[in-house]
C-alpha cells in the first residue's frame, strides 16, 4: 500500500467497533529506590515513591485498538471484587464498552505488581487463579458474546491461559465469526493449539510456534516447518509468526509464505509488541484489506513499539510518520482532505501563504505545467484539487477520463510546484476550498471572477481570487483530436 492507502485505512479505522475477548488483568506499577539492605534479610529496601494502575492482558489490546482509533468492546470473566471493580472503572475511563463483562464472585482478579527501583525491576508479585471458568459462565460470557455481534466488525481472542478462554468459549466464538462473516484474530498461548482450530488468524511468538508444534527452532527451515505444520493441522486462513528483532513471517494456504524484516530502528523492549501486531491485524482484516497488507502494517506498527521503552501503543500519525521515512515518492503529496487541512495548520501557523486551484487535467501537457508554475509563484504551497474519475464523467461524459485518477495524482504530485494532491468526488471543489481555506484561489483566465466557485468562501475570510491565462492552443481536447488525425486509416 502507498502512503495514501494507509492514510485512507487509518482514517476508516473510527468506524471500526472490535470486541475483545479473552483474561483482563490489573498491571501495577510501584516506583520507587533502593540505597539499602533490610536488617531482617539479606534484600533491598524499596522505598515506593510513586505507583501506577494499568489494564494488562486483553486490556493492552484494548489500549491498543483505542490508540489505533477503534472503537472497543471487552468479553471477560472477572472476580466480584476490589480489582474486577477498579478494572472495570480503568475500562469506563477510556471508554470502552464493558456490557460484556461477567462476575463471578467465586474467582479473583488478575493483579500483576511489580516493584521497580532505578528503571529495575526488582520483583514481580501475581495473584491470580488461573482455573477454568465454570460451565454457567461459560454460557453467561457467551450469551454476552452473541448479543454484541451485530454491532461489530472484527473479534480478537487474547489468551494468556488464566481460564476464561476455555476450548469451549474459543470454538464457539469461532463458529460464530465464522457464520457471520467476521474475521477472528488469536494470540495464543500453551502447547495445545486444538482449541483455536478454524480461525481466521493466529499470531504465536517464535518460542509459542516452536512449543505447539514440537519443532525445535535451529534455523530459517526449522521455523517455516513448524509454521507450516500448526497452519495446516489447525486449518487457518493465515498464521503469523512473531519474531523479535527479526520481523514476522506470514503462512498462507497453497504454501504461500512472505517473510517480513523488523522495520525498528533500534530494539529497546519488546513487551506488548504481539498485543500490537494483534491489535493492528484486528483492526486492518475488520476493515477488509488482504491478510499481506494487514501484516505489512503490522509489522511497521510492532517496529515503531519495540523502539519505545516498556509496554507501549502505536498511533496513525506515528504509524504514517514512520512511513514518511520509507517512502520519498510522489506518495507523500497525495493526501485526504482531512489530512492537507491537518497539516496546512502548522503552515498557517508559519505566516505561511496557501494557493488552491483544482482541475482534471486529464492528459497532462505543457499548459497545465506553466499554469500550475504561475499558480505556485502566488504563494508559498499549492493544494490541488483534483477531479475524480466519476466527477469527470459527469462533467464531461463517458468517454473521460482518459487517464484513471489515480496515475493522474501521481503525474501532478510529481511536479515540484505542486506540495499537495487531495482527489474530490464532488461536481465542485466547494467543500474542498471550505476544508483549505486557502489564501489565494487560482482558475484560468478563460474564467470571469465572478464564476468561480468558492470565490464568496476565500474573500469572506480575507483571501482572493486570481485568474491565469493558459497557454494558447494547449488543451487534452486538441491532443485527442491530434492523435486521432495522425492514426486514422
Amino acid at each position: 500500500m502507498n502512503y495514501g492507502e494507509v492514510e485512507k485505512l487509518l482514517e476508516s479505522f473510527e468506524n471500526l467497533s472490535i470486541l475483545v475477548v479473552g483474561d483482563l488483568m490489573l498491571d501495577e506499577y510501584l516506583w520507587g529506590r533502593s540505597d539499602r539492605i533490610s536488617p531482617e534479610a539479606p534484600v533491598p529496601i524499596v522505598n515506593i515513591t510513586g505507583e501506577d494502575l494499568r489494564l494488562g492482558g486483553a486490556g493492552n489490546v484494548a489500549n491498543n485498538l483505542l490508540s489505533l482509533g477503534c472503537r472497543v468492546r471487552v468479553a471477560s470473566v472477572l472476580g466480584e471484587d476490589a480489582d474486577g471493580r477498579r478494572l472495570q472503572e480503568l475500562l469506563q475511563a477510556r471508554r470502552i464498552e464493558v456490557d460484556g463483562l461477567v462476575w463471578d464472585s467465586g474467582r479473583t482478579t488478575s493483579r500483576k505488581s511489580r516493584i521497580l527501583a532505578s528503571n529495575q525491576q526488582m520483583l514481580r508479585i501475581d495473584r491470580e487463579v488461573c482455573t477454568p471458568i465454570s460451565a454457567a459462565d461459560e454460557e453467561r460470557l457467551l450469551a454476552k458474546v452473541r448479543q454484541m455481534l451485530p454491532d461489530v466488525q472484527g473479534i480478537l481472542l487474547s489468551d494468556y491461559l488464566k481460564g476464561v478462554l476455555t476450548e469451549k468459549v474459543v470454538q464457539e466464538i469461532i463458529a460464530l465469526g465464522l457464520a457471520a462473516a467476521l474475521p477472528v484474530v488469536i494470540d495464543p498461548k500453551g502447547t495445545d493449539y486444538r482449541k483455536y482450530r478454524g480461525a481466521t488468524l493466529l499470531t504465536p511468538n517464535r518460542k509459542e510456534t516452536q512449543l505447539a508444534s514440537g519443532i525445535p527452532m535451529v534455523d530459517e527451515s526449522s521455523l517455516r516447518r513448524a509454521g507450516r505444520q500448526l497452519f495446516d493441522e489447525l486449518e487457518l486462513e493465515a498464521l503469523v509468526v512473531t519474531r523479535s528483532e527479526e520481523g514476522m513471517t506470514l503462512f498462507l494456504p497453497n504454501g504461500q509464505e512472505e517473510h517480513f524484516p523488523t522495520l525498528a530502528r533500534e530494539v529497546f523492549d519488546v513487551s506488548g509488541a504481539g498485543d500490537t501486531v494483534l491489535a493492528s491485524l484486528g483492526a486492518c482484516l475488520a476493515a477488509g484489506v488482504s491478510v499481506n497488507q494487514a501484516a505489512r502494517l503490522s509489522n511497521l506498527a510492532a517496529g515503531i513499539v519495540v523502539g519505545k521503552v516498556g509496554t507501549s501503543t502505536v498511533s496513525p500519525e506515528e504509524i504514517l510518520e514512520e512511513l514518511s521515512h520509507q517512502h520519498k515518492d510522489s506518495d507523500l503529496k497525495i493526501r485526504s482532505a482531512a489530512s492537507v487541512k491537518r497539516l496546512l495548520e502548522s503552515e498557517r501557523q508559519k505566516g505561511r501563504a496557501i494557493v488552491f486551484t483544482n482541475g482534471c487535467f486529464d492528459l497532462l501537457h505543457v499548459g497545465h505545467v506553466k499554469y500550475l508554475q504561475k499558480a505556485r509563484r502566488l504563494g508559498d504551497l499549492l493544494v490541488l484539487g483534483l477531479n475524480s474519475d466519476a466527477s469527470i464523467r459527469r462533467l464531461k461524459g463517458p468517454k473521460r477520463p482518459l487517464i484513471d485518477q489515480d496515475e493522474r495524482a501521481h503525474i501532478l504530485a510529481a511536479l515540484d510546484c505542486i506540495d499537495y494532491v487531495v482527489i474530490f468526488d464532488e461536481d465542485t471543489p466547494l467543500e474542498l476550498i471550505r476544508e483549505v481555506r486557502p489564501h489565494i484561489l487560482v482558475k484560468g483566465g478563460d474564467y470571469q471572477a465572478d464564476q468561480v466557485v468558492g470565490k464568496d468562501v476565500v474573500e469572506s475570510y480575507g483571501g482572493r481570487v486570481e485568474l491565469i491565462t493558459f497557454v494558447d492552443g494547449k488543451s487534452t481536447t486538441n491532443i485527442v483530436e491530434k492523435i486521432l488525425q495522425a492514426y486514422q486509416d
